[in-house]
Parts: C-alpha cells; sequence; structure tokens
C-alpha cells in the first residue's frame, strides 16, 4: 500500500491515477450506466484501511438515471464500484426481496405508465393468492385493470402487481439471468423448463431439481463424457459433481454435496445419480465405485419404504464420504446413518408399507429359503398387513430381492452372513404374529402357543419357554426378594414390539458396518473426500410424533448451516472488507434452534428432564415446556397434551404422545436376557453391543424392571450426533441441491403452483438468488489480481504496490466500474467478469509463447549449425588418426611379408639346387665292383627326367617370384599414397588447432565484455564428451 503523509502537499502517483479513471469514465462510458451515490461516510469497519483518501470514479450523469427507470432489465439494488468505507443498507427480513418494481418504489407510477403504453405483461396477484399473467388497460388511483391471459378483466390494488420478464427471458438456466426477481417470474421459469422435462434450473450456487416423477434422457455414459470434457454447461447434477470433483482435485480440500427437499421430492434419486457420476470419474482397477453404488440398493432396501407422500422415502438419513487418491481415483467409502424410523417396523399407517426388505423377502426368496424360514405371504404377516397396502404397482418385489442379493455379494458378505440376516428379518415378521389373550379382569395376559411363538424362538435361537416368559413376565425387586409380575395387554404388545424394533434396528446397523469394513478395506487418508449427504425432508405430517420432532429439528441446523454459507459468510465478508453493499435479508432460524438446543431450557434439555421420570406424562411434559418456553415466539403450548413451534418453513403441530417412551428407549432385562443366551450369532452380538454402550458395562443386568441401555436419551444422542456431522460439514467446501416436489399426487407434467413456491420459500432459494445476482462471487487478494495480470502494465509500473497496480489493471482492461468493487483486501467482481481478464491473459501467454518458441528455434538453429561444424572437424581429426593407425599397420605387414617371401624363396632354391646337386653327383660317379651292367646302361635313362622336374620347379618359382615382385610393388605405392595423405592431414589439423584457438579466444572475450567476467554458468566450447559423430560421405 502506498503511504501517504497528511503533511504531504503533492499527490501520489495513485492519487493520479484515480483521477485519471474518473476523467476517463465521466468522458467515456455510455449514458445507461446505474446513476451515481453520494459519498459514504468515513468507515468504522475494524478491517485495515486504504492508504488513499480519494474514492474511485462514480458516473453523475442524469441521463443514465433516465436510462435505468426505463429499463426492463434494471439493475435496482447495484451500485456503482467505490473505494473506501462500506455502505450497508439493511433490508427487512419480512420484505419480499424479489419486488424490483412496486408501488413502494419511486417511479413505479412511471413504470406504470411505460407498462401501458408498450402493452407489457405483469403479474397480478389474484383473490385467492395465486399469481396470474395479464396486461394492465388502465389505473385509477391505487387500483389497475389487468386483462388476464384468459381474457378476463379483473381490478386488483397496485401493489398486488410486479412486472413480468419479455418471452426471451422466459426458461433461462439460471434465474439470475432474469430481468425481474420476484416470486412469480421465478416460479414461472422453473415451472416452463419443468414442462420440457428440463428438470434442472441453477440459482446462482444452488442447484434446483424438480421431480419428474419419470424417466428422463438426461443421464447415461454420454451424458458424463459430455460433462467431463465441458462440452455442455446446462444445469445438472453432473455438473455439480464435476465442480466438485474438480475443487477437491485442484485445491486438495474435501467436497460436501448437500441434498435437501421434503419426501418426495427426488432426494435419493439425485443422490445415487451424483454417486453414478463420481463412480465414472474415479473408476479404476481395484472395483470399488462399483461397490459404492451397489451400497444403495441395500440401503434403499433396509431403510427406504413407501409413505403417503412417496413410494420410496428414506426413513433414516444417509452420509457417504467417498474418499480419492491423488490421481482422483476412488480408493475407499464410509456411510454414516442417522435416525432410522424404528416404529415403521411395527406400526404403519394406512396406505403405507414398512422397510422394502419384508415385501422382497416375502416375494423373491427361493423356495429352500423360504423352507428354512418358514416364510409365508406379506399378506399373512400382522406387522405388513395393517395398513392395507403390501404392493407398489411400478415396483417388482421379487426383482429387487435379486438385485439386493447381488448387491449383498458385491459388498462381499457371505453366504452364511445373508442367510442370518434373513432368519433375523423373518423372526422379526414372526414376533407380530404373536397373540396374547387375556386371562382374568386385571387384564394380565398369556401367551398364545402357535406357529407364530415356534418359528420366532426357532429363528432367534431360544427355546419356546424362555421367549414366552420373557413376553409375559416381569422380574420386580422387592426388598431382598425378587418377585415375577405378569404383564398386562398393552405391556406385553410394547414388549413385542420393543423386541422386534431392537432386532431390526441392530441389524440395520450391522449391516452398515459391514459395507463399511467391505469399503474400506486399503484405504489410505488422502486428504481428497467427497460427501454427499442425503436427510429427511421437511414433512409437517397430520399427527406429527417423536420421530418428526427429530427430523424437523435436524432440517433447521442444515438449514443454518445453509445460511451460514450462502447469507452470512458471504454478507460479512463484503461488509468486513468494507464495499459498497445492499445487506438481503433472509429468514434466520436461529431463534427456533435457540429453541431446541439452549441449555438448561430448551426442548431437548426439558425433555430429557422429564425422561428421567419414570412416572411423567406427556401432560407433564407439556405443562414443563409451557412453563418454560411460554415467552419463546417460535413456541406455542396447546391443550391436550401438544404444542406448535414455529420452524423456518412453517407451523407444526407435535403431538406428545409416546414422547417420553420413544426418548427413553430402554430394554426390559428379561429382553436383554433371552438374547444373550440364544444360539444364534447374531442375537448375541446385537446384545454384547448393547452392553458396550451401556453406562455401567460391568453391570449386565440391572435389578430394576428396566435396563438402561444408554447414558444418553434418543434426542441427546441425536444431538450429539448432529453436531459432528455438522462439525464435518463445516470442514468442507459446500454443494447445494435443492430438491422440489412438483405435485402431490407423484404423477408427470403435473406442477402445483402454491406447492413448489412454498418449498421454494422453505428452501432459501429465492434470497440466493438475490443474493446471487447483487453479490461478487469472483473474489482475488491485491496481490494475487496484480502477479495475475501484470503484464499488461508498463515496466515503470511494475515497481508500484499491489493495490495501485491493481486499479491500473482494470484501468487497461476497461471494465465498467458496477462491474467490480475494491475492498481494503480484495477485489470483488461480479459473474463472468472474469472470463474477460482471463481471455485476454491467454491470447498474451499464446502471443509470449508464441514468441519464444520462434527465439528459442532459431538460437537452436544457430547452435546446431556451430556445433555440426565442430563435429565435422573432430571427425576429420579422428578419421586422421585412424588412418595413421591403420597405415602403420599395413607397414609392418608389408615388412611382414617381405621377410616371409625371402625365407621361401630361399628354402626353394635351397631345395632345388640340392637336388641339381644330387643329380649331377650320380651321374659323374662310377658304378661300384659287382653292380650289374644293367643298372649302369638304366642312367642315362632316368637323368632326363629329373632335369625336366627341375626345370618344371624353378619355372613355377620364377613366376612366384614375379607375382611377389608385383605385389611388392603395389604395396610400396599404397605405402606412398597414405604418406601423402598423412602429410595432407597434418597440415588440416594444424590449421585447425590455430582455428580453434583464435575461436576460444574470441568466445572468451564476448563473454567477459557482456557479463563483465561474471558469468560463472559458462562450460567450455571445447569438451567434446557426448558430441554426436557425424560421418560425411
Amino acid at each position: 500500500m502506498l503511504s501517504v503523509s497528511p503533511s504531504s502537499i503533492a499527490r501520489s502517483s495513485l492519487e493520479e491515477m484515480l483521477e485519471s479513471l474518473r476523467q476517463r469514465d465521466e468522458n467515456e462510458l455510455p449514458k445507461d450506466m446505474p446513476p451515481a451515490l453520494p459519498p459514504r461516510p468515513k468507515p468504522t469497519s475494524r478491517a485495515r484501511l486504504p492508504s488513499t483518501k480519494r474514492r474511485l470514479p462514480s458516473l453523475e450523469d442524469d441521463e443514465s438515471k433516465a436510462a435505468l427507470s426505463s429499463s426492463d432489465c434494471s439493475l435496482e439494488g447495484e451500485r456503482v464500484r467505490t473505494f473506501g468505507p462500506k455502505r450497508v443498507k439493511e433490508m427487512e427480513a419480512g420484505e419480499s426481496p424479489y419486488a424490483v418494481a412496486g408501488s413502494n418504489e419511486p417511479g413505479w407510477d412511471d413504470k406504470l405508465g411505460y407498462f401501458i403504453e408498450k402493452k407489457l405483461h405483469v403479474w397480478c396477484r389474484s383473490g385467492d393468492g395465486h399469481w396470474e399473467s395479464g396486461q394492465i388497460q388502465s389505473t385509477s388511483g391505487e387500483k389497475a385493470s389487468v386483462l388476464l391471459s384468459d381474457k378476463s378483466v379483473v381490478t386488483v390494488p397496485i401493489q398486488e402487481l410486479l412486472p413480468a420478464n419479455p418471452r426471451i427471458l422466459e426458461g433461462v438456466d439460471d434465474l439470475v439471468q432474469l430481468g425481474y426477481l420476484n416470486e412469480p417470474s421465478v416460479l414461472h421459469n422453473i415451472r416452463c423448463r419443468y414442462l420440457q422435462d428440463v428438470i434442472y434450473t441453477k440459482a446462482g450456487p444452488v442447484l434446483v431439481a424438480v421431480n419428474p416423477f419419470k424417466d428422463v434422457e438426461i443421464y447415461g455414459h454420454d451424458y458424463v463424457t459430455a460433462y467431463r470434457q465441458k462440452l455442455l454447461d446446462s444445469p445438472h447434477a453432473y455438473a455439480i459433481a464435476d465442480e466438485a470433483y474438480d475443487k477437491m482435485m485442484a485445491d486438495e480440500t474435501n467436497q460436501s454435496i448437500i441434498i435437501s427437499g421434503e419426501s418426495g421430492a427426488g432426494k435419493t434419486e439425485t443422490a445415487k445419480i451424483v454417486m453414478q457420476y463420481l463412480a465414472v470419474l474415479g473408476g479404476g482397477s481395484s472395483g470399488i465405485e462399483s461397490e459404492v453404488l451397489q451400497t444403495s440398493y441395500i440401503l434403499e432396501a433396509f431403510g427406504n419404504a413407501k409413505t403417503a407422500r412417496n413410494d420410496n422415502s428414506s426413513r433414516f438419513g444417509k452420509l457417504i464420504e467417498i474418499h480419492f487418491s491423488a490421481s482422483g481415483q476412488i480408493c475407499g467409502a464410509k456411510i454414516q446413518t442417522f435416525l432410522l424410523e424404528k416404529s415403521r417396523v411395527v406400526q404403519l399407517a394406512i396406505g403405507e408399507r414398512s422397510y422394502h426388505i419384508f415385501y422382497q423377502l416375502c416375494s423373491g426368496a427361493p423356495s429352500a429359503l423360504r423352507g428354512r424360514l418358514r416364510l409365508k405371504k406379506a399378506s399373512d404377516y400382522k406387522y405388513l398387513n395393517q395398513s392395507d397396502c403390501l404392493e407398489i404397482h411400478t415396483i417388482d418385489d421379487a426383482q429387487k430381492f435379486h438385485t439386493l442379493m447381488g448387491a449383498l455379494d458385491t459388498v462381499r458378505i457371505c453366504k452364511e452372513d445373508q442367510e442370518h440376516v434373513f432368519e433375523m428379518l423373518a423372526a422379526v415378521l414372526w414376533l407380530g404374529n404373536i397373540l396374547f389373550l387375556v386371562t382374568d379382569n386385571q387384564n394380565y395376559i398369556e401367551v398364545v402357543a402357535d406357529e407364530a411363538v415356534t418359528n420366532a424362538a426357532s429363528l432367534i435361537g431360544c427355546s419356546e419357554p424362555e421367549l414366552v416368559l420373557a413376553l409375559s413376565t416381569r422380574k420386580i425387586q422387592a426388598g431382598k426378594d425378587e418377585v415375577t409380575r405378569r404383564l398386562t395387554l398393552q405391556q406385553a404388545i410394547d414388549a413385542r414390539d420393543a423386541l422386534a424394533k431392537f432386532i431390526y434396528v441392530s441389524l440395520f446397523d450391522w449391516l452398515i458396518e459391514e459395507i463399511n469394513s467391505s469399503l474400506t478395506t486399503g484405504k489410505h487418508n488422502t486428504g481428497r473426500s467427497i460427501s454427499i449427504l442425503d436427510f429427511y425432508g421437511y414433512e409437517p405430517l397430520k399427527k406429527n410424533s417423536f420421530q418428526q420432532f427429530c427430523v424437523n429439528y435436524a432440517n433447521e441446523r442444515l438449514q443454518q448451516h445453509f445460511n451460514r454459507h450462502l447469507f452470512k459468510l458471504e454478507q460479512e465478508e463484503y461488509e468486513l472488507d468494507g464495499i459498497d453493499w445492499t445487506k438481503v435479508g433472509f429468514e434466520d432460524n436461529e431463534d427456533c434452534l435457540n429453541l431446541f438446543e439452549k441449555k438448561p431450557v430448551g426442548l431437548i434439555s426439558l425433555l430429557d428432564e422429564i425422561s428421567n421420570f419414570p412416572k411423567a406424562t406427556n401432560l407433564t411434559l407439556v405443562a414443563k415446556l409451557k412453563q418454560h418456553l411460554n415467552a419463546n415466539h417460535c413456541f406455542k403450548g396447546e391443550r391436550g397434551g401438544s404444542f406448535i413451534i414455529r420452524h423456518n418453513a412453517g407451523e407444526v403441530l407435535y403431538d406428545t404422545e409416546d414422547f417420553l417412551k420413544k426418548n427413553r428407549e430402554s430394554l426390559h432385562s428379561e429382553t436383554i436376557q433371552l438374547l444373550s443366551l440364544c444360539t444364534s450369532r447374531f442375537p448375541q452380538y446385537f446384545t454384547s453391543t448393547l452392553l458396550k454402550q451401556s453406562q455401567h458395562p460391568e453391570s449386565k443386568f440391572m435389578q430394576s424392571s428396566m435396563f438402561a441401555c444408554q447414558k444418553q436419551t434418543v434426542a441427546t444422542k441425536f444431538k450429539v450426533q448432529l453436531f459432528e456431522l455438522m462439525q464435518h460439514l463445516e470442514s468442507t467446501n459446500p454443494h447445494f441441491i435443492r430438491c422440489i416436489k412438483p405435485n402431490s399426487k407423484q404423477i408427470p407434467a403435473v406442477f402445483q403452483n402454491d406447492l413448489a413456491l412454498e418449498q421454494l420459500r422453505c428452501n432459501g432459494v429465492l434470497e440466493v438468488v438475490r443474493i446471487s445476482r447483487l453479490g461478487y462471487p469472483i473474489r482475488m487478494t491485491h496481490q494475487e489480481f496484480a502477479t495475475r495480470y501484470r503484464f499488461v502494465l508498463p515496466e515503470n509500473m511494475a515497481c508500484q504496490d499491489h493495490l495501485s497496480m491493481s486499479i491500473a489493471i482494470l484501468q487497461q482492461f476497461d471494465i465498467f466500474p458496477q462491474m467490480y468493487q475494491v475492498g481494503y483486501t480484495k477485489l470483488y467482481f461480479r459473474a463472468g467478469q472474469i472470463v474477460a481478464l482471463e481471455d485476454v491473459r491467454k491470447q498474451f501467454l499464446q502471443g509470449t509463447l508464441e514468441v519464444q518458441k520462434l527465439t528459442r528455434g532459431r538460437r537452436a538453429r544457430l547452435d546446431f549449425h556451430e556445433l555440426k561444424g565442430i563435429v565435422v572437424k573432430l571427425q576429420s581429426y579422428v578419421r586422421g588418426k585412424s588412418a595413421r593407425k591403420e597405415y602403420n599397420v599395413l607397414k609392418k605387414q608389408h615388412k611382414s611379408v617381405v621377410q616371409i617371401q625371402s625365407a621361401i624363396r630361399g628354402w626353394l632354391t635351397r631345395k632345388n639346387f640340392g637336388h641339381l646337386w644330387n643329380s649331377k653327383k650320380s651321374t659323374v660317379s662310377k658304378p661300384k665292383p659287382g653292380r650289374r651292367m644293367s643298372e649302369s646302361k638304366d642312367l642315362p635313362e632316368t637323368l632326363p627326367s629329373v632335369v625336366e622336374e627341375l626345370q618344371k620347379a624353378v619355372s613355377m618359382a620364377e613366376a612366384t617370384l614375379g607375382h611377389k615382385e608385383k605385389e611388392n610393388i603395389a604395396l610400396r605405392e599404397q605405402v606412398r599414397k597414405y604418406e601423402a595423405r598423412m602429410l595432407e592431414y597434418e597440415g588440416k589439423m594444424k590449421s585447425m588447432e590455430e582455428m580453434w584457438q583464435k575461436q576460444t579466444s574470441l568466445q572468451v572475450s564476448l563473454f567477459v565484455i557482456i557479463r563483465g567476467g561474471n558469468r560463472t554458468d559458462w562450460i567450455g566450447i571445447n569438451t567434446f564428451e557426448n558430441i554426436p559423430i557425424f560421418f560425411e560421405s
């Protein structure tokens, strides 16, 4: 930052730059820019102030104001970029942040005339609260006559009118692109897209997904490839997953995708779509991505059920954390579940079903398995037939069972364990068929001994008398004696149902542990993960019990996380960095969360306190809540054991019946003892796990009639689990998908405006659109911005401070002032502005690379030719040395040949002379006495043949000698030529050495002149190591 002294008279370079920027903007900016703001007061923020007192230029053009007031796509709420203290304008939370035009807006009367003259469409609120499109015919005072689309004319107050967007803006991909941001315009845009089977719409950083209730052709390998290669940029769940994956790999930070919406909005399917995309991106040779996908079939079978609102409703919350390696491949996963709906195992509403697995088992189990489990039809089991709903017309339970079996094999659950799982499921069904018979007027009961008891005891692994005893009696301590007490009908039913719920919930938890064990095999924590959260939606029912109490509390906490990241943190950063910002109001649910969590007088604390009293009733609970919470505006006590909570999404009436029993979640000691003594492995495992969670694990049973299976109540345990979840989500970079249910009948191509609008309000989508339009999603520190784009500045400005360089860069790029703001520490840009900067930077870098490429190419060619000349000379020297060496070898060979030839000729001469000498001697010698005359007569006859042979030998020797002499002459001539070439090479070597010395001295002198003699990284050119040899022909 520049330092400006108060006593300094001369203006700093930054002030001069700002002045020139202001003058340029006043002269060059078009006349349709927003009007200027008055000077802002001095800053009160604790953030570091800038060194200059001048603000950046602003527009003061009356024509610009007029142009703004008549523009259909006005930027209401936006402000001209200035530098200095912030100016935060509060907006009421109850005020609609989308009514950018209305009777309370200055100049609306003039706009009404413009709308009438141009016959533009407006939105008008009818008497039943619905918005309808029409054209203003005339106005009279505070009322206007509007021609609706059905040709009817209505008269409505002007306050009930809102401007509609032109048809060219209908069905835009991003709601931020709408010219007018109001509720009917946003709703109409989503409806138009939905009716065209375009179910995804962007709302700033949030993806809005409308459940189509049918298959749409926007998924599959081709779409995955298109979004991965950035060939498509339309809103899609694939795009959200791709963005999370790219940020995880680029920033090495954990990501989270939070999928929310009410029951039936399509959260489960959306989560599966996201997982499928990530599985394709992170697919490798390990095959773990297929295991991750197969887990969804297991979770749906054991955790989903048909409700009045949804045929495949998740009755638990789940967090799927997928881990990736450094190369981006899936290396493991972990599943965490929350708040499984236990009561659905034993109690169903009319038209609903229990968990899918029961119906799949009854329909799809093979005959051998059915025989071992003694299975019957689903209609024969009381837990399943009580709701008069056994089938879902669009689902084949038998086929789903076969798919489930394949999924269990994929996650490596062995066949033996699978059979044990099915045994526990069948045991739960048979437990529901156990009947009780009242034996006296005190309502005590006996267990009816039938096939239900026999089959249940056999599947659990206990004897029939033990099961009957556990379901019909209780042992209590009376002084030092132990007394067995018989149970009433309701107590026996509660004991039976508690056992069934405990078995199923424990089985569900065991499955999650086995899946996690399979998915985490060989996983290494690389710090890269994407968490997918699919939680219960907000669902007010006709009768809201303890389950809905916990679900809606969790949704409040998730809504707070949503508000924190998209509203609070965003606007707090603007405020602290001192930029001009109109604060957008939103429904903050902090008061509702305090109602739940505050100690010691919050809902959960008071519920736990009352739960500690065994004789407390629901009336006691409501009285306690009224006593401490009536002053809270989010709470309202009602008569008859009920109360109302004003949630962020609306008011919900809770019936406190069974609140305390479900919150205690206790099991009788007889039930625990029964399971611990079973011969089957699973009941024993369930019991041991329960005992580990007990407050006193060393005490297996308590002497009272109830066993304290947990230190915490269900509400407190869920609160702790929820806090851990939020802590995990806070450590990630969040991405939000808001699922919308278009109609309550679950049929395609039907869009109920009031239902969709209510969900948009509850999810905070409309506020997000407002902030995204007015906000600055792209931000960079002054240092980052100046470093990245300093190439556009002249060299004399490169040494200035980062703020000065940043402002100069903005001036060079000609960015409109309303498209960015300068904060104390960062620059803030509106969406899309950084693209222009990056395009210029990309062009500059491409030009720089082209120049560098040409320069490097020319230098490489020069170096190549220079090196080639040196190598050729070196090769000539090497070839000369090789020739001299070869000549010496030939000279030695010649000398040896001459010596051998002389020796041979001498030997041949001596041999021939010996033969001649012997012949002559034998011819002149006299015959010995006694020799016969016949022998003397034979000598003259043999002498001519010997002489002839000698003559032949002499002629051959002469011929050989002549041939050798010719060879000697040729060798002498070759020696002479070699001597001549050697003299020539010696002359060339001498001239080359002289040239080498001259070149070396010249290069040394050149480097000394250029570098001043300080270059230390120069390598001598006369180093010939590793130089390629070029042989000339």
